[in-house]
């Protein structure tokens, strides 16, 4: 960060590089460390054994440099500002970045309001492994589907149960470790899957 400082050509006893440029590298170190940081939890709760290392190197050095011009500017409130802000940012774009990334898989339970064979039929037919299962709920005896999907594959699995099954009840959780399972492979669906799926129901 001092590099930084430095190319910045400002005196660092200028009021506008106290006040502004400061708390300003204060902030973006915050947010990028915090943003590894974030990713690197989300690794660690998945099993990415080697990731999360390197990651955690990258956050703990930014973190210091971040710390390091704190605490040389303790009378400087705009740098508590800029770091607790950076903070709740990273924390942001951190999530963000890992539902764009979509890695490891999740369970899906489905809870169909109607009847399910079409449903699961078709679930099957798109490449989905579904187990399906009677349980007693509220309002009486219906069925229960699992399926473990790839998390970039939910919003086509959700598409197509509510094609079927639109409103239906169903809950999404993480899973660590997956194995000797059926998956679907590399399979994607068009924008016009979903209607076909709902042009063959209606057959």
């Amino acid at each position: 960060m001092s590099l930084l400082i430095e190319m910045s050509g400002m005196p660092a006893t200028s009021p506008w590089f106290t006040w502004v440029v400061i708390p300003l590298l204060i902030f973006f170190a915050r947010v990028a460390d915090v943003s590894i940081g974030t990713l690197r939890l989300i690794f660690v709760s998945k099993g990415l054994k080697l990731l999360a290392p390197v990651l955690g190197f990258f956050e703990v050095i930014i973190w210091l440099l971040a710390i390091s011009q704190i605490m040389q500017h303790l009378d400087n409130v705009i740098c508590y500002l800029a770091y607790g802000l950076g903070f709740a940012t990273g924390n942001y774009i951190g999530i963000y970045i890992d539902e764009k990334m979509s890695l490891g898989t999740v369970l899906i339970r489905v809870f169909p309001k109607k009847e399910a064979d079409m449903l699961v039929e078709n679930l099957r037919s798109v490449g989905y492994g579904v187990t399906a299962t009677i349980v007693e709920g509220m309002s009486g005896s219906q069925k229960m589907l699992f399926s473990i999907v790839k998390r970039k594959d939910v919003k086509d699995f959700i598409g197509v149960v509510n094609a079927f099954n639109p409103a239906t009840f169903y809950t999404i959780e993480d899973i660590r470790t997956a194995r000797e399972g059926y998956f679907r492979e590399g399979r994607q669906h068009s924008p016009f899957t979903h209607l076909s799926l709902l042009r063959r129901k209606g057959k």
